[in-house]
């Protein structure tokens, strides 16, 4: 039989079978030859500078060499120890911008040794082939800790709390665990259901029970949670959108790029998204290119990215950038958006966009206007937390204020991940948070007893 073939939006024909190819893995595993060969690379610097760039601290030296002699349980148990998620991080983290971009190799010319792909095939390896979790749960301490939000944060807080010996029960609002892990990549970021894998060898560690549709705000509150537990930790989202400001905006042919995003993940068979003809993304980080690009693998004939600043001031890292660029996206920088034009039926049609100029530090209009023809927009123009939901707690820049034991203003509340004022939007960084607040809440737990 021939191959399945629908038609896109101009009527020109899609094959089906390349549409769903293009969300397979955008960075294949090693294979163990290409791994002996990598690892070799490593100089096993002493106070190597690529564990100082790694927010989780992971002995990357020692993990690599452990590779090299073929101790691949060892060295996992070593990656482990520091950072329980890192298999996800090892797909998803920028460290073309952290620990590669630290190895000492780049100082004489050559390039980074590949820290990401060894730290993948180690965890993979042993994930693969173990048959008990590698760590063991300390004496159980009768304590019991509320987490909120199973993403990465919230997860590795549960995981390091549980080691020690407490007992654990995480609030999630979605159907599913993981937060951006499940939900807020790229699909080709993180294949084969990796995310909820991931949890359950993390959940085998036990004493950590997650509770699914629970709402904070809504299902839960602090004041409930504190007549129950011991301690709470908040690792929740950035719950609110922010908007455009402009008229027609929440009608039907534009949306948030998280939701794109969300939709494509959980959706196996992509042929049955209609993403549109003509894209225009607004935004200018790495949301907004995951975006634009599987708008583009999606079969979308024109993808129009358009940011209102230049590339340097881009929240994208260059290789998103250049992602985007390989993938046929049209990036229109020095713009932002002033009107959204309809035709009679109601449906978006074009969008007009002011040029602008960067002037002593300050972003500035210069009256000058132009239209790019589109159906479907959408907004990756940031997220904001739900300020009225942490009523009583200390914030700092519209976020939950912390110590720096991850301690909020309320002494048995703690907070890290997004929804922190030194919060970065990072994978590795929400997970050393979560296992920083552990210890944390432990040594906090200890003191009050």
């Amino acid at each position: 039989m021939g191959e399945k073939i629908s038609q896109s939006n101009d009527g020109y024909p899609i094959n089906i079978k390349q549409i769903n190819g293009n969300f397979t893995d955008i960075h294949p595993a090693f294979n163990a030859q290409k791994v002996i060969s990598e690892s070799s690379r490593c100089l096993f610097c002493y106070d190597a500078p690529c564990v100082q760039a790694c927010p989780t601290a992971i002995d990357i030296p020692k993990f690599i060499h452990q590779i090299r002699t073929e101790n691949i349980n060892g060295s996992a148990k070593t990656i482990l120890s520091s950072n329980i998620m890192g298999g996800s991080c090892a797909r998803v983290c920028p460290t073309e911008i952290l620990c590669e971009a630290a190895c000492v190799r780049i100082k004489s010319g050559e390039k980074a040794v590949e820290i990401g792909q060894l730290q993948r095939y180690s965890i993979d390896k042993f994930m693969m082939n173990c048959n008990e979790h590698p760590f063991i749960r300390a004496k159980p301490t009768g304590k019991i800790i509320a987490v909120i939000g199973a993403g990465p944060a919230g997860l590795s807080c549960a995981y390091k709390t549980a080691e020690l010996g407490h007992d654990i029960v995480i609030f999630e609002a979605e159907k599913k665990s993981g937060g951006l892990n499940e939900y807020g990549l790229a699909a080709y970021k993180m294949v084969n259901d990796y995310a909820q894998k991931e949890i359950d060898f993390l959940l085998q560690i036990g004493g950590i029970k997650i509770e699914h549709g629970k709402e904070f705000g809504k299902d839960i509150t602090i004041s409930q949670l504190q007549n129950k537990f011991d301690a709470i930790f908040i690792a929740a989202g950035l719950g609110n959108i922010n908007a455009l400001h402009l008229d027609g905006e929440n009608k039907i042919g534009i949306e948030d790029a998280i939701s794109f995003i969300k939709n494509i993940r959980q959706t196996n068979d992509k042929q049955n998204l209609d993403v549109g003809d003509d894209i225009i993304v607004i935004g200018g980080g790495n949301t907004a290119i995951d975006a634009a690009v599987q708008a583009k693998r999606l079969g979308a004939n024109n993808v129009t990215l358009v940011y209102r600043r230049g590339a340097e001031q881009m929240g994208a890292t260059i290789w998103e950038q250049d992602l985007a660029k390989t993938n046929g996206i049209n990036i229109v920088q020095w713009a932002k958006p002033t009107a959204i034009i309809r035709n009679e039926d109601d449906k978006i049609k074009a969008m007009t966009f002011e040029k602008t100029i960067l002037i002593d530090g300050k972003l500035i209009a210069t009256g000058k206007f132009f239209n790019l023809t589109t159906d479907h927009i959408l907004k990756a123009i940031g997220q904001t937390l739900e300020l009225d939901l942490f009523e009583g707690l200390e914030l700092s820049g519209n976020k939950i204020k912390v110590n720096s034991n991850y301690q909020t203003s309320i002494k048995d509340v703690f907070a890290g991940g997004d929804c922190i004022d030194n919060g970065e939007d990072l994978t590795v960084q929400a997970v050393a948070d979560g296992n920083k607040a552990a210890i944390a809440i432990n040594d906090f737990l200890k003191s009050k007893k």
